[in-house]
């Protein structure tokens, strides 16, 4: 199988009329909700997965005292690495920043993400149950069943914890 490189690069200016397309056809649109915070995905640090001179693929995140969150995680290409590749770079940001730990939130449904997350290391650290139904009321295009049909209700909580010699594990890049 001849499988095509990609390259990470920082998001630049120019890149936010994409991402913001990109978040509303993956989230309703470029605000997403954390644990009650609304967040702008197209106004984030993030990184760009670039494949023949195409985006496909981003990260958003965000440094707040020593912890990293990471917002947003979308590969427009399955199974090549690059949603691993954005993750471990977000990664060295979060090291160099003395970062203790990286999480993140995504909801009940779904369940290619809790897959994904937890064979790079990372842990169910808390479930907030029916915390969607408030968050429609600020962001009402939030439907009601996502994947496979499963009602949308509950955000989970996954973590992964940092220390100085994070940068040395590989969790299949």
């Amino acid at each position: 199988m001849n499988i095509k490189t990609f390259q990470i690069r920082k998001v630049i200016k120019d890149d936010k009329p994409w991402i913001t397309k990109l978040l509303k056809d993956y989230w309703g649109n470029h605000k997403i909700i954390t644990r009650g915070r609304i967040h702008f995905g197209n106004e984030l640090p993030g990184f760009i997965a670039i494949q023949d001179g195409k985006q496909v693929g981003h990260i958003a995140y965000r440094l707040e005292d020593d912890e990293c969150e990471i917002i947003s995680l979308i590969s427009l290409i399955r199974g090549i690495g690059i949603g691993t590749k954005l993750l471990n770079t977000v990664k060295k940001v979060a090291v160099s920043s003395n970062c203790k730990r990286i999480w993140l939130i995504t909801t009940n449904d779904n369940t290619p993400a809790l897959s994904f997350y937890q064979t790079r290391g990372y842990s169910i650290v808390a479930v907030y149950p029916n915390a969607i139904e408030q968050y429609r009321k600020l962001k009402p295009e939030i439907p009601l069943y996502g994947l496979d049909s499963i009602p949308i209700r509950d955000e989970i909580e996954l973590e992964i914890l940092l220390s100085k010699n994070a940068l040395k594990i590989n969790y299949n890049e």
